[in-house]
């Protein structure tokens, strides 16, 4: 047999499905084809940010000679190869330990959300960042995935015992959180950690009343923050009453750019419009994509982001133990709509909320924690492949 034969032959049996190690467990258990999607959008988002890097670097390069074009574009590729072995290893997490992590990880973070407004570094008169050396991270970013996993292993625990107080518990927390990003001011991000909430309290089996009542809530908290929060009415007021009083510059241009490239784009690197863009390579890449790349691409990169949420809903179906079923719809349904949030601002369906598209937009904090997140949906849809084939089989050791 040749070198190369019996190279093969090796590769075959350690990834074969009597291979018991730990890499050989994780390639036959993990959802493969939700990897090869999130892999997709990862190399969509590195092409994006080198289409948009020349434009970022013109804006923001302050004249610095040592400022190249793909300054962006290199710096991405550095936080990806930072961030896959990150999802990867989390992928590989048994689920006990996966959820202990996010414990402690959530009360972290939520403790780091405190000192945001005392040593919290400001860009754009907004103070969402801790500096750590050479560089800066958000809280909020990583405290996402964490806290949905935390708040889901709360609910499930009413199985256990219904007295315990777990929905005003859940709520106290979400309150807590929601009242740091606002003071920040974040309230993109506040809608997402209520949202996420509601929807885990809704696949907890919360009574329609209840619900309800939320629901009338949140109306009430939206025009309450209409008048008294400031952030709130600027973008609410801008994105109704279009006018010389109301600034819809960002908006505007990004629908501009949008569909300056038509249905099949401008062709890599020969949009202008993504010059006069704000934050091109961030909140608003997905209209670079547009100019350079058509609206066909736009609406492709819409499809694999639905289709991410179908297969975790999907793959859903069969599970029986209600922590995970409510830890990984709360973590897709967060993943799917932010990417929704972004997307609409971009075309104008939505007031701007300096929300990233995920896997996609530049940025170190967003493509870790991220990563971090997908790496928990990964390992919380892990499945064994013998499972329903023999009653011989025992339960996945993951649980």
């Amino acid at each position: 047999m040749s070198v190369m034969g019996q190279i093969k032959d090796r590769t075959a049996n350690r990834l074969g499905r009597s291979d018991r190690s730990a890499v050989g467990r994780w390639f036959w258990e993990i959802d493969r084809i939700l990897l090869f999607f999130v892999t997709v959008l990862i190399a969509i988002g590195l092409i994006a940010v080198a289409a948009a890097s020349p434009a970022a670097g013109q804006r923001y390069s302050g004249g610095s000679v040592s400022f190249t074009p793909l300054h962006y574009f290199y710096r991405q590729l550095v936080w990806i190869v930072l961030a896959l072995p990150v999802m990867i290893g989390v992928s590989m997490l048994p689920r006990a330990k996966a959820r202990r992590l996010c414990l402690i990880g959530a009360a972290f973070f939520t403790f780091l959300l405190f000192l945001v407004p005392i040593i919290g570094a400001e860009v754009n008169g907004a103070r969402r960042w801790i500096g750590m050396g050479f560089t800066q991270f958000q809280p909020s970013e990583f405290l996402k995935p964490l806290y949905i996993v935390s708040i889901a292993w709360l609910l499930s625990l009413k199985n256990q015992d219904a007295s315990l107080p777990i929905v005003p518990l859940t709520g106290i927390i979400t309150a807590l959180i929601a009242l740091l990003l606002m003071q920040q001011p974040n309230f993109g991000e506040t809608i997402i950690f209520v949202a996420a909430w509601v929807m885990l309290l809704t696949l907890s089996g919360a009574p329609l009343r209840f619900l309800v009542f939320l629901g009338v809530a949140g109306l009430v908290g939206i025009v309450l923050a209409y008048f008294f929060y400031p952030v709130a009415t600027i973008r609410i007021d801008a994105f109704l009453f279009s006018g010389a009083e109301h600034d819809t510059y960002q908006t505007d241009s990004a629908l501009r750019t949008l569909t300056a490239g038509g249905l099949f784009g401008a062709g890599p690197g020969a949009g202008m419009r993504k010059f006069q863009l704000p934050e091109p390579h961030t909140d608003y890449i997905f209209s670079v994509i547009g100019e350079e790349f058509g609206i066909i691409a736009c609406l492709a990169i819409a499809v694999i982001y639905l289709v991410i949420v179908a297969r975790v809903l999907i793959r859903l179906l069969h599970e029986e133990d209600q922590f995970v079923v409510l830890a990984a719809a709360g973590l897709v349904t967060q993943f799917g709509l932010q990417a929704l949030i972004n997307m609409a601002v971009n075309v104008q369906l939505a007031p701007s909320k300096g929300m990233t598209l995920p896997f996609i937009s530049y940025g170190g904090s967003s493509m870790v924690a991220l990563s971090i997140g997908m790496g928990l949906l990964l390992a919380f849809t892990r499945r064994n492949p013998y499972l329903h084939r023999s009653p011989y089989v025992v339960r996945w050791s993951g649980r």
